[in-house]
């Protein structure tokens, strides 16, 4: 069932998932309004699947195939705004429709360290019910020890999302392809890279997906760069064409 599900997930390997879980983050997030509406597009674009807290997740799971994420913090929690605790499990997921798990680790943050016993119970639990698992693995906080390593920290994220049972792991983009090689190299699993804030030109968030598949990445994971844009579904058609079809930078660009 596990292979099957990461098949549906990552067809050839490859994969292009939103996530939309932002709203529990702060609020209000720009594009996450209408849900319902939202969903649509990107499923009409062709998204492989949605990753979402477990609300949304039991509302829309028959349309599109969904990840639940599991770990939450606000922007009110002060020092522990960073600090991703469980609120779910995999049971909770299955159960709720899912078919994969996400789970957030910020490394080097103070908290790290819970982060990491919450990020293997949960490996353990999806191990043992089948279900694929997202690490969403960011090198970001204060407590990062990165001197001389050209990829900031996203390599040793790409490397501790696999040693911990992970099947899929989503990082930040290091700033070039060199880089982003080291992080692909690291471990024999998908990585999908992070968009960050929208900066509403799309194109170059296309320009740096063609760059890491040239070297071997699996695909995207962002959610801001797509659903704060003023047109979703052909963002993902435009992702589309260069993950899954193998069209070229121009190509993709025209649909946009």
């Amino acid at each position: 069932m596990h292979a099957q599900r990461l098949q549906r997930l990552l067809p050839k390997g490859k994969a292009i998932w939103i996530p939309i879980d932002h709203g529990v983050s702060s609020w209000p997030v720009l594009g996450l309004g209408d849900i319902g509406e939202l969903i649509s597009d990107l499923k009409s674009g062709g998204v492989d699947a949605i990753i979402a807290h477990k609300g949304i997740v039991s509302a829309h799971n028959e349309e599109v195939p969904m990840m639940m994420h599991i770990s939450a913090s606000t922007v009110h929690g002060g020092k522990h705004s960073a600090d991703k605790v469980l609120v779910g499990s995999a049971e909770e997921a299955l159960s709720r429709g899912a078919i994969g798990v996400s789970v957030q680790v910020n490394l080097g943050d103070e908290y790290e360290h819970k982060m990491l016993e919450r990020l293997g119970k949960v490996s353990e639990d999806c191990h043992r019910l089948g279900l694929p698992l997202l690490g969403m693995i960011y090198p970001r906080g204060s407590g990062l020890q990165i001197k001389g390593d050209a990829t900031a920290g996203a390599a040793h994220a790409v490397r501790l999302a696999w040693e911990l049972g992970c099947d899929a792991v989503k990082t930040s983009w290091p700033g070039d392809k060199d880089a982003f090689a080291e992080m692909v190299k690291a471990a024999p699993i998908p990585v999908l890279i992070a968009g960050g804030e929208t900066e509403g030109d799309f194109k170059q968030v296309l320009r740096i997906v063609r760059d890491a598949i040239s070297q071997g990445g699996a695909g995207v994971c962002m959610g801001r760069q797509v659903f704060g844009n003023n047109n979703p579904r052909n963002c993902i058609r435009a992702l589309k064409m260069l993950i899954h079809d193998g069209a070229s930078f121009e190509q993709a660009c025209e649909v946009l």
